[in-house]
């Protein structure tokens, strides 16, 4: 997950794509009086062999954001159950934030604790009572179901355990008689009727002390103790995913890389450390999340390999690299705990794999599961930006992971962008160094996911393969699903290059968002997949085996040169701007601003506070983000822009904009971002932002810089005090019309998996190439209007199925606009 990225995309994040996916409602293939309708031709070659599709090829990256793990996936009902909670990790925590307490009650660290990492525990004098509120409104209960409830006690009384909401009781109460010392005890409620507001208490008739207070629906995904909420993990399991990346993420390699400090008490704000998640669930770890809150490892890394297991997906955990990334970038140089976070992972290999006599396949037995896991796949790092760092590091662990087990698969990455000198560098040192496989991520427009299906055309057929761990378009609307599955072709057609690939995030809780786009919705009582959900199990469940060569003819398009406005912008920081000049080619001046009076040739969304001062333009609110203002005409093509800029203070550079049409569509150079660490132009297409060229550098405080910027017709030179920062040409057309081919050798099938994003109908001639085929076919679509997204009350992306009867070597199929159609064509 690319933390500064995501700042940049609170911007309409929602909205549909440009023009070319923005329309009118969804018209039926049959309907004969469509507006537009495009003709194409699709032509299949069977005499040659394609490439091979691994079973694994679609999958699934989870990582606790979003409230993904507790509240979400992991099924626990009660939060803070160990009293954990803090303030030095969330400002507004305290170690009884989601309980309420009555009598005397006090939260305590001293001899007495449960254990180590276990620390805090509840004091609850006699005649008192605590009662917990879950991580919403309240419990939800359903009727005539069980809950387990549990909890570990130190006293000598009777405790009273209800489940109940305001208008009273949801189950009969529970006596629990507790005596002696440290214990766990437990209770079984079955709910006489439904609640979404409902409260977990426990009353005590004398003193007592209490842990880990929980409370599980019985119904788990497989009925596992300390399981996964049902409805969330079959959403997973129905994608038919070919692996499962976990455990993140920012989360693996950000924070503290030491180990538990068991005589002063742990550390907090650690990297996710795979051996602070196993055993029992009392004895496991609390951490903050990188994410802003806390996580309690009751999911942790033996329930990550379950769950893959009952779904039949290949695990594949990430382990921090010891440089830290999101962000952060900073490298440990301390060769004791690089050496201990060696060992942890071939630990960790053994945990998966080790037979049961072994140190950590024992660990693994007698939590429930002697046989191995069959791990063959581990990542090492996540989005490191410091590639030659992050490589050093890399490379100890893979030599070490190689020489003990080297039949495992060790992957690299190549940073958090899809190109710039941190990709170039990262790749460089992966070919040079023949690694096996390399993951890339990047969170792009759907612009850019139409204009690069080809992306992969051209990778080198004998370096590293790819995986793809982390990939959205920037939205959850039916026009980022279209633009996602025209780019899933492209992962398809080149199956020998990139081997594995996952959207990402996964899960999102509605109340608890740090980024957005994501795959599945919920709250407490619903779960939904967004349209981009139904894409991805569309692919998922109909990929085929091998690649069947094809081709197809383009969309007629027309690029326009580059027109717009100017804007000025800042993030996070003050700037003070000045001499503005924008000048057209033929050296007519189109706009002046030397800010010796007003500023009233400039609007704005008003955020920031703009101001003329001392003969400058002056943003002076350093926490406000993307604060742009605009001047000038959107029609204006072929100019130069001149702008003087200050950094003030804050944390970024400044931001010039051209080619602004309005706050969702534009054009700027980005200078100092990412916490003043890289420069880059950034197009914004309705909100969502793809990088177009990146090199790393930092702008000073107090110094002024002049800025140019020439556009000519779609190439545009940058100029940074007078010498050249870099220039692009955005010439390459969105392409609409996307295919690909693919065989299923276990039923004969040929599916054709066409996309059409675009309004206008395609009407397409089918060429075969002789196949001998069946002339019916199962046909499966995804259409609706681009803005349409699936919610908690409306699913208006949902996939319809059909039968094509008129199947031949060759033969005419018209694609409906706005939509993802596959056709599984028998053999004969």
């Amino acid at each position: 997950m690319t933390r500064g990225r995501r700042r940049r995309w609170r911007i309409g994040l929602g909205a549909a794509v440009g023009s070319l996916l923005a329309g009118t409602a969804v018209l039926p293939s049959s309907a004969a009086e469509a507006a537009d309708v495009t003709d194409y031709t699709v032509t299949v070659d069977p005499s040659r062999t394609g490439a091979t599709i691994d079973d694994s090829m679609y999958g699934v990256f989870f990582e606790d954001i979003n409230r993904a793990a507790d509240g979400g996936l992991y099924a626990e009902l009660v939060q803070n159950r160990s009293f954990e909670y803090s303030t030095a990790d969330n400002k507004a925590y305290t170690p009884l934030t989601a309980w309420t307490t009555t009598g005397t009650a006090q939260v305590v660290d001293d001899a007495g604790r449960l254990n180590a990492r276990n620390r805090n525990y509840l004091s609850l004098g006699a005649g008192s009572s605590v009662s917990n509120s879950s991580y919403g409104t309240g419990i939800n209960i359903e009727k005539g179901e069980r809950y387990d409830f549990s909890v570990w006690a130190r006293a000598d009384t009777d405790l009273t355990v209800t489940l109940a909401d305001a208008d009273g009781a949801l189950a009969a109460p529970k006596k629990v008689a507790v005596k002696g010392g440290w214990a766990k005890y437990s209770a079984t409620f079955t709910a006489t009727r439904a609640s979404a507001t409902g409260r977990l208490s426990v009353a005590t008739t004398r003193d007592a002390a209490l842990d880990m207070v929980s409370l599980f629906p019985r119904d788990t995904y497989k009925g596992r103790p300390n399981g996964l909420r049902k409805d969330l993990a079959q959403k997973v399991a129905d994608l038919h995913p070919g692996f499962v990346r976990f455990p993140g993420g920012c989360l693996v390699n950000t924070g503290s890389m030491e180990g538990y400090d068991e005589a002063s008490g742990y550390q907090r704000k650690r990297s996710y450390q795979w051996k602070d998640t196993v055993g029992p669930v009392e004895q496991r770890a609390t951490n903050a999340n990188f994410w802003g809150y806390n996580q309690s490892y009751g999911l942790g890394y033996y329930e990550y390999f379950q769950f893959a297991e009952d779904i039949g997906a290949m695990p594949l955990p990430v382990v921090p690299a010891l440089v830290t990334g999101c962000g952060q970038n900073r490298a440990t140089d301390d060769d004791a705990l690089l050496k201990r976070h060696i060992q942890d992972t071939l630990d960790l290999i053994e945990f998966a794999n080790g037979p049961v006599t072994s140190t950590w396949g024992k660990v693994r037995a007698r939590m429930g599961h002697p046989k191995p896991f069959h791990l063959t796949h581990l990542e090492v790092g996540n989005e490191e930006n410091l590639p030659a760092d992050f490589f050093a590091r890399f490379t100890q662990f893979r030599t070490a992971i190689a020489a003990k087990y080297p039949d495992v698969t060790v992957i690299s990455n190549s940073g958090p962008d899809d190109s710039g000198s941190t990709f170039d560098e990262a790749w460089k040192l992966n070919k040079d160094a023949n690694v096996d496989m390399v993951d890339e991520h990047y969170y792009n427009s759907p612009q850019w996911f139409l204009q690069n299906n080809d992306r992969y055309d051209s990778y080198d057929r004998s370096g590293p393969k790819v995986f793809l761990g982390e990939y959205a378009s920037g939205g959850n609307t039916w026009a980022n699903a279209l633009s996602e599955a025209s780019y899933m072709t492209g992962l398809e057609r080149n199956a020998d290059v990139v081997k594995l690939a996952s959207y990402a995030p996964l899960f999102a809780r509605t109340d608890t968002v740090q980024w957005r786009p994501d795959m599945i919705w919920f709250d407490d009582q619903k779960s939904w997949g967004s349209a981009d959900y139904e894409v991805q199990k569309l692919f998922m469940r109909n990929v085929g085996d091998q690649v069947v060569p094809s081709t197809a003819g383009a969309t007629p398009s027309t690029l326009q040169p580059i027109t717009g406005a100017v804007g000025l912008s800042t993030w996070a920081t003050s700037a003070a701007y000045d001499d503005v000049r924008v000048t057209g080619a033929d050296g007519t001046a189109l706009l002046s601003d030397d800010f010796s009076g007003d500023a009233a040739q400039w609007t704005g969304t008003g955020s920031g506070n703009w101001a003329v001062q001392d003969g400058s333009y002056v943003q002076s609110d350093a926490a406000a983000e993307n604060t742009l203002v605009t001047a000038g005409d959107p029609s204006w093509h072929d100019y130069d822009l001149h702008v003087k800029a200050t950094k003030k203070s804050g944390k970024e550079g400044f931001l010039v904009a051209f080619g602004v049409k309005d706050t969702g569509n534009y054009y700027w150079w980005n200078l100092g971002g990412w916490n003043n660490t890289q420069s880059a132009v950034e197009q914004a297409v309705n909100g969502g932002k793809s990088t177009l060229v990146t090199k790393p550098g930092t702008i000073e405080t107090g110094r002024a810089y002049d800025i140019d910027i020439k556009v000519r017709g779609r190439q545009v030179t940058l100029l940074l005090d007078g010498q050249e920062w870099g220039s692009f040409t955005d010439d390459k057309p969105a392409e609409p019309f996307r295919q690909v081919v693919t065989r299923d050798k276990k039923t004969g099938d040929t599916i054709l998996k066409v996309v059409n994003a675009q309004d206008a109908q395609a009407r397409t001639t089918v060429n075969l190439g002789g196949a001998k085929v069946a002339k019916t076919a199962a046909v499966t679509t995804l259409t609706a209007a681009p803005g349409a997204e699936n919610t908690a009350d409306a699913t208006p992306v949902k996939p319809v199925t059909s039968t094509f009867t008129g199947v031949a070597d060759t033969f005419t199929y018209t694609f409906p606009p706005n939509s993802v159609t596959f056709l599984r064509i028998k053999k004969r």
